[in-house]
């Protein structure tokens, strides 16, 4: 390990990714993650940002390339929040302690925390279809948390909801974030959506997908209307910039 990676969550070294013989998806990509950084990951649709997430998962492997992923592993949120309907908010998460082998007491007593955490505490007991799209994704994400990972994965969880309920999300995922120190790299293609959560953010080109831009979202972007606005927009011409090229 070199250096420049100590104490990294996350290296990536030349990594590519190619589909039986078609053109590589993923080409030459070199990134840094931090431990307890949280990192988005921009990019246009279709530019190779879910298979660089499954690859960092470990539920595909790089066809050129290396990595290092914590020992651990990686904990995944998708778009879909995926729940088990004939459970509960508190089964959902609970079964995910069940597969890391955590007794039935130990089980119940920490999804009530997780779901507190996610500021769910009081619609423990309702099941999927009883909550809505917003309140369905945080039971997501404390089962994600269940898992115990220090490396939080997460592609576009928030893709599918209305504004006000994103924004409302994108403060508590801000919070729990902060305080679970967990690792956190963040797929979107919503540029606002990037410089509100990240700390840093990547953009990929559009195929074959490599890290082309990085900005570092300062203290003063995320206090500073103004400020965000200019990063957003300086983002948004990069972003518009590539995808031309690639059109």
């Amino acid at each position: 390990m070199s250096e420049s990676s100590k104490g990294a969550a996350v290296v990536l070294e030349k990594l590519g990714k190619s589909f039986d013989s078609g053109p590589p998806v993923l080409e030459d990509i070199n990134a840094t993650v931090q431990q307890g950084e949280f990192v988005a990951l921009l990019g246009a649709s279709g530019c190779g940002k879910s298979t660089l997430l499954n690859i960092i998962s470990g539920l595909d492997a790089p066809t050129a390339g290396a990595l290092e992923v914590p020992a651990e592993g990686a904990a995944f949120m998708f778009q879909d929040s995926a729940l088990f309907p004939w459970l509960s908010a508190r089964g959902n998460v609970e079964l995910a302690l069940k597969l890391r082998g955590v007794g039935r007491p130990e089980r119940r007593a920490r999804a009530g925390e997780l779901l507190d955490l996610v500021n769910l505490g009081h619609a423990v007991n309702k099941r999927p279809h009883e909550l809505s799209g917003g309140m369905r994704q945080r039971v997501a994400l404390a089962r994600a948390l269940a898992q115990d990972r220090p490396l939080l994965l997460m592609d576009e969880p928030f893709g599918a909801l209305d504004a006000i309920t994103r924004d409302l999300l994108h403060n508590e995922l801000e919070r729990v974030w902060k305080e679970t120190g967990r690792t956190i790299i963040f797929v979107t293609h919503n540029v606002r959506e990037a410089v509100r959560l990240g700390q840093r953010v990547l953009l990929l080109s559009s195929r074959p997908g490599k890290v082309v831009a990085e900005w570092q979202v300062s203290q003063e972007h995320r206090s500073d209307a103004g400020a965000a606005g200019q990063l957003t927009a300086t983002i948004t011409a990069r972003l518009r910039q590539e995808i031309r090229k690639h059109a």
